[in-house]
């Protein structure tokens, strides 16, 4: 596995509220050489700096500031963090994953994304949640409909754990949508919806096989809520990961 193990920052985003630099310094401590920001607008500049001065890369980033704001803008702040993947992690209606034209609504949209982010040199993903999986539209998942209707340069960001939820075999489900998954939010914990997650390896989730399943993907570390202490968690993650990738 070339590229680093990276976490995204929405993890620790209130710890980042209070001292952003701290945190990155202590993601950075425990060994992340990458990071998934939340938010690109909020001091580009000076997130790259310190990023830059810790050895971290950006392997991509959330990007909510798309349905918001003028996108040329929002690119302008991504080209500043140093990433060209460009992630949707939702904003979009639960009922539209439930029918095709509700899909094709949605590929509209991102499809739309994609063109102005192309001028941009980057492109644009979308990240799942467990609506996206659960639904059943001309008998299957509502996530690989979508993905036909995508533009060939729109990627998916499958969030393991969501897939999960959803009812999703995910291994079987990343075989299927291999082509489209340039990066993984890679989550553990009981996979019931409402219950905190674990570190990484400290759950139920077939760990090994879905990072096998899509071997190229970016390996993005998220814990949306944790019981117990969250760089604590990061940590075990890590170390977690990295002992997969040497044995």
């Amino acid at each position: 596995m070339s590229k680093p193990i990276s976490v995204q920052l929405y993890t620790v985003r209130d710890a980042m509220a209070a001292d952003r630099d701290a945190v990155l310094r202590r993601i950075a401590e425990i060994g992340y050489r990458a990071v998934e920001p939340y938010d690109p607008m909020a001091d580009p500049k000076g997130f790259r700096q310190v990023a830059d001065d810790l050895g971290l890369s950006v392997s991509s980033t959330h990007a909510y500031a798309l349905l918001s704001e003028e996108p040329a803008a929002v690119f302008d702040a991504i080209a500043t963090i140093g990433t060209d993947l460009v992630i949707l992690p939702g904003g979009i209606a639960e009922e539209e994953f439930t029918t095709r034209d509700g899909l094709q609504r949605t590929a509209d949209l991102l499809n739309g994304l994609a063109e102005q982010a192309a001028g941009h040199g980057m492109r644009i993903g979308y990240h799942n949640h467990w609506w996206e999986i659960e639904p059943r539209v001309e008998g299957r998942r509502a996530i690989e409909v979508l993905a036909d209707l995508l533009a060939p340069e729109v990627f998916l960001e499958i969030d393991t754990y969501w897939a999960a939820v959803g009812g999703a075999d995910v291994p079987a489900l990343l075989g299927r949508l291999a082509d489209r998954t340039l990066a993984l939010h890679v989550k553990d914990g009981p996979v019931v919806k409402g219950e905190p997650h674990v570190a990484v390896g400290q759950g139920v989730m077939p760990v090994p096989g879905i990072l096998a399943a899509a071997p190229d993907a970016w390996r993005i570390v998220e814990l949306d809520e944790c019981a117990t202490d969250l760089f604590t968690a990061l940590a075990d993650s890590h170390a977690y990961l990295t002992s997969l990738e040497s044995s």
